[in-house]
């Protein structure tokens, strides 16, 4: 977000209360807009159980109402304080504020809309900010750029498991058939999905012998199916960790070859103590 001049007037206050965190007001506000939000979504929630509402309902509805005009007021307010809005307008959590502001003043119009209100909890991602987890965002973008890397292999990869579940699905539809649950090549599909993937639901089981035997082998290749994906991922990760780490090394300070001297600026062309030439262009 774009900082306002820093002249101390009531509209860089407000951005330092609202934006930043390294003030104990800042650390403040969001503290309280956290509780505010677990707040929101529990009444929320409550609304949704018929009986909970039947009883305390104009406690919740007069709830709603309290936490959606202070979200109201302090969605304008971090329009007001910035100096371009449309880049917050239009950010992921300028979006998300504006989801979890509007569905109440909706409810007037169309009944039920008032349960979108549960995005708030998409909001809490703001706690990363109060806990200085800035650190690991470099972490965080290898496993991104590990994952966009591996998209291809992925993707391939999942494309082969569809094809040996429709093979599989309809083998298990020949063998088993309707009367022992499995109705259709589509219904045999999602139990071998299912049953390849470990989860095993129990909704549908083969009983014959050589059903059996096939959903066996299925269960034994669904533990080596499971690793490939990971393994995927984590050689790219790995692959991704080397080289921030050779691109962090590279930029780290590096001294004169003539004098010694610590060379502060990774761009300078001449030693500030000798002179010497550092770089060939």
């Amino acid at each position: 977000m774009d900082t306002p001049k820093p002249n101390k007037d009531w509209k860089y206050k407000l951005h330092e209360i609202i934006y930043g965190t390294h003030t104990p007001a800042g650390k403040m506000f969001d503290i309280v807009l956290l509780v505010v939000i677990v707040f929101s979504v529990i009444v929320v929630m409550l609304e949704s159980i018929p009986s909970f509402d039947e009883k305390f309902h104009g406690f919740l509805n007069i709830s709603e109402w309290f936490v959606t005009i202070l979200f109201t007021i302090e969605y304008i307010l971090r329009i007001i304080c910035i100096k371009s809005p449309k880049r917050y307008i239009f950010s992921f959590f300028g979006i998300v504020d504006l989801l979890s502001t509007i569905p109440k003043y909706l409810s007037f119009f169309i009944v039920g809309s008032q349960y979108i209100t549960a995005f708030r909890a998409l909001r809490l991602l703001r706690v990363f900010r109060i806990l200085k987890l800035v650190r690991f965002i470099g972490e965080s973008n290898n496993l991104l750029r590990a994952l966009k890397a591996s998209r291809t292999k992925i993707f391939i990869f999942v494309f082969f498991i569809l094809v040996v579940s429709v093979l599989l699905g309809t083998i298990m539809y020949l063998v088993e058939g309707p009367e022992h649950g499995f109705n259709s090549i589509p219904h045999s599909v999602y139990w071998t999905i299912v049953t390849l993937t470990t989860v095993g639901y129990g909704d549908i089981s083969p009983e014959t012998g050589l059903g059996q035997i096939i959903a066996t082998i299925i269960m034994i290749v669904g533990y080596g199916i499971i690793a490939v994906p990971t393994g995927i991922v984590s050689a790219e990760y790995v692959t991704e960790a080397r080289k921030s780490k050779k691109k962090k090394k590279d930029k780290e300070e590096k001294n004169c070859a003539e004098c010694g001297t610590v060379i502060l600026r990774v761009d300078a062309m001449y030693c500030r103590v000798c002179g010497f030439r550092l770089k060939d262009e």
